[in-house]
C-alpha cells in the first residue's frame, strides 16, 4: 500500500534552523560538547510573576476552555499593552489569541488566499513564511532586499509588485534573520499600500537602537502578529495574539473555532502577568541581551566576518561568510561537525541570504566567547 501526499503537503520545505539543531544533538548524544547558536529561544528564565500566576490560576480550577478569542481577561490586557506603548486604540474583541503565533499564520493566510494568490514578502525572511502561505493555497512573492537596508523591504519597490491578485504585504521588525528595524518612514508608506499589510512584531521589547513602531500606528488596517515567546521567554507556554480589522474577526474566530478551539486557559493568565507585572524583568533581559549582542558582533568582526547592516533588535546576526563558500548549508554543517558550534545557513531565509550564517545571541556570554574560540581557527584560516 502507497500512502498518497497531498501537493500542499509536499509544498513545505525542511526547516533547517531545526535539520542543524537535530544533527547538533545527535552529535551531542555520542559526546560531543556542542554550543547552540542556532535557535531564537531565550534561554533566560521566565519571569517570576508569570510562572506564578499560572501555578496559581491551575490551583484556582482554571483549566477549562475559554472564549474562542481568548479570555476577556487578556484580550483587554493586550489592548491596554497598545495604548500605553504605541498610543493606539485597540477594540478587545479584535484581538484573538491562540497558542503561538503560528497557528495564527496558518489561519490569517487561510482566511486571506484563494489558490494562485500572492502575498509580498523579503527575500531574505523567517524560513517558515512561503511556507505558510503555500499551504494556504498562495504563491509567496518575494522581493530581493538589500543587505545594507537591513533586507528590509523598500516601498519604491514593492509597489510595482502589487496586482490583482496580491491580497497581503508582510513584514518582520525587528526582523529574523537579520535584527534590522524597519525604517519608520518605510512603515507608514507600506500601511498605505492598498492591500493589507500583516506585520510580525513578535520581537517587539527587544529593540537596542532606535525605534520599534507598530503597524497600527499607521493604519487601523493592518493585521498586527504579537506574542510573549521571545520578550518574555515563554516560547514552551505557546502563546500569541493576532490583531486584526473587525470586519475580519467573525472569520477568524469561525475557523479558531474549528481548528484551535482556544488557548490553554491558564496560560492567558500568565500571559496577563507578562504584560503588567514583568517590565522590569523585560528590561533586565533586554539589557543582557544587548551585552551579548555588541560582544559577539566584534567577535564576529575579528574573524573576518563581514556585516554592512548591524542588527537593532531580536537576537541575531547575519553574517556575510561568501568569502569561504556560497552554499551556507553545507558550510554551516562543516562548521558544526569540526567546532562543536551549530548555527543556521543563510539559505534557509532565502535564495538573498545564500552563503551567509546566522548567528542567534539568545545563549550566555560565556558560551558564546567558547564558540568564538571555537570559530577562531576555522575562520581564520580563510583570511
Amino acid at each position: 500500500m502507497s500512502i498518497h501526499r497531498s501537493h500542499r503537503a509536499d509544498s513545505v520545505t525542511p526547516f533547517l534552523a531545526m535539520e542543524v539543531m537535530e544533527r547538533a544533538q545527535a552529535l551531542e548524544a555520542a559526546g560531543r560538547d556542542i554550543i547552540y547558536l542556532c535557535l531564537g529561544e531565550p534561554d533566560l528564565p521566565t519571569p517570576a510573576p508569570v510562572v506564578n500566576r499560572a501555578i496559581a490560576a491551575i490551583e484556582q480550577g482554571q483549566t477549562r476552555y475559554t472564549h474562542s478569542l481568548g479570555d476577556r481577561a487578556i484580550r483587554q490586557a493586550i489592548a491596554d499593552h497598545y495604548r500605553n506603548r504605541y498610543r493606539v486604540t485597540v477594540d478587545p474583541d479584535c484581538v484573538l489569541v491562540s497558542a503561538g503565533t503560528s497557528p495564527l499564520m496558518l489561519l490569517l493566510f487561510s482566511m486571506l488566499l484563494d489558490p494562485g494568490d500572492e502575498v509580498i514578502l523579503s527575500d531574505p525572511s523567517y524560513a517558515c513564511y512561503p511556507d505558510f502561505i503555500r499551504f494556504a493555497g498562495g504563491v509567496p512573492r518575494q522581493l530581493r532586499t538589500l543587505e545594507t537596508a537591513g533586507f528590509q523591504p523598500h516601498p519604491a519597490k514593492v509597489r510595482p509588485l502589487v496586482n490583482d491578485r496580491t491580497r497581503a504585504v508582510l513584514i518582520n521588525s525587528p526582523s529574523n534573520p537579520t535584527g534590522s528595524l524597519l525604517p519608520t518612514a518605510w512603515l507608514k508608506e507600506l500601511a498605505q499600500l492598498p492591500v493589507p499589510l500583516v506585520s510580525d512584531e513578535i520581537y517587539h521589547g527587544l529593540t537596542y537602537e532606535g525605534e520599534e513602531h507598530s503597524a497600527l500606528e499607521f493604519s487601523d488596517q493592518a493585521f498586527v502578529l504579537g506574542g510573549f515567546s521571545k520578550a518574555y521567554a515563554m516560547t514552551g507556554w505557546r502563546l500569541g495574539y493576532l490583531i486584526a480589522p473587525a470586519e475580519a474577526m467573525r472569520t477568524l474566530q469561525t475557523l479558531h473555532q474549528n481548528f484551535m478551539i482556544c488557548a490553554s486557559s491558564f496560560v492567558q493568565q500568565a500571559g496577563i502577568s507578562a504584560l503588567e507585572d514583568c517590565q522590569t524583568d523585560l528590561c533586565r533581559m533586554r539589557a543582557t541581551y544587548n551585552e551579548r549582542r555588541l560582544f559577539l558582533l566584534q567577535g564576529l568582526q575579528d574573524l573576518g566576518l563581514k556585516i554592512k547592516s548591524q542588527p537593532a533588535g531580536a537576537f541575531y546576526i547575519l553574517a556575510d561568510s561568501r568569502h569561504i563558500s556560497a552554499d551556507s548549508l553545507k558550510l554551516a554543517m562543516e562548521i558544526l561537525e569540526q567546532t562543536g558550534v551549530a548555527l543556521t545557513p543563510g539559505i534557509d531565509f532565502g535564495a538573498g541570504a545564500e552563503g551567509f550564517l546566522r548567528f542567534s545571541y539568545a545563549n550566555s556570554r560565556e558560551n558564546i566567547d567558547t564558540a568564538l574560540q571555537r570559530l577562531a581557527p576555522f575562520f581564520k584560516a580563510w583570511a
